[in-house]
């Protein structure tokens, strides 16, 4: 299970972005309302920078910072203690300084830590030896479409009368395959709003062919 404690399984920046992207694709197709949506991405969240947030609306966040350096990771669970923030992050790149002290962080919280460089990998601070639930967001970055759809299928679909979403379907999208209105369809059928997907895509920056 990916944690702080146990996270050479992450992706690469390359690689994680692309994940990020496709979760934001998903739920854009499972929540057409952007309120009840878990995963989020946006490419042009500050010049340079792409941030992609997870939000459970209960307290529990997640933040990836996307810069041309590297990425960094922010996450907050309710319940779970929050450690001394400069042991969380030494050793932290300076370029990632101005998102882990500033503002949303700040007031959100942070309970783990974790960056990226090219030059280093994966790296965190100094941990408090405590659990600090990283596993229960991280999880999300296994890579495995099936993890997706098992999550998805309790969140969205459970006590409803939607088909399973199939980890197959799942796996094109995390593989970048544009998307299409038969993909679309595999997932939900039927969309209520198009234009709105487009919208969401063309936002998100993940690549389509709806006509």
């Amino acid at each position: 299970m990916l944690s702080t404690q146990n996270y050479a399984a992450l992706p690469d920046m390359a690689g994680l972005r692309r994940l990020c992207q496709s979760l934001a694709v998903l739920d854009a197709i499972n929540s057409q309302d952007l309120e009840y949506r878990y995963y989020t991405f946006d490419p042009n969240w500050d010049q340079g920078e792409a941030l992609f947030e997870m939000n459970d609306g209960e307290g529990d966040q997640m933040l990836v910072l996307f810069r041309e350096e590297g990425c960094c990771i922010n996450g907050y669970l309710e319940g779970y203690d929050q450690p001394d923030k400069a042991q969380l992050t030494r050793g932290l790149p300076e370029v990632f300084d101005e998102f882990m002290f500033g503002e949303p962080v700040s007031s959100i919280g942070t309970t783990f830590c974790l960056w990226f460089t090219p030059a280093h990998g994966w790296q965190t601070g100094l941990l408090s030896g405590e659990d600090d639930g990283s596993d229960e967001l991280l999880y999300i970055l296994d890579g495995n479409p099936a993890t997706y759809a098992e999550w998805a299928n309790e969140y969205y679909i459970d006590e409803t009368d939607r088909d399973p979403i199939d980890a197959e379907a799942v796996a094109r999208i995390y593989q970048h395959e544009p998307l299409t209105r038969e993909l679309v369809k595999e997932l939900i059928d039927p969309l209520e709003d198009w234009p709105q997907l487009q919208t969401d895509l063309q936002a998100i920056g993940y690549p389509y062919q709806l006509a």
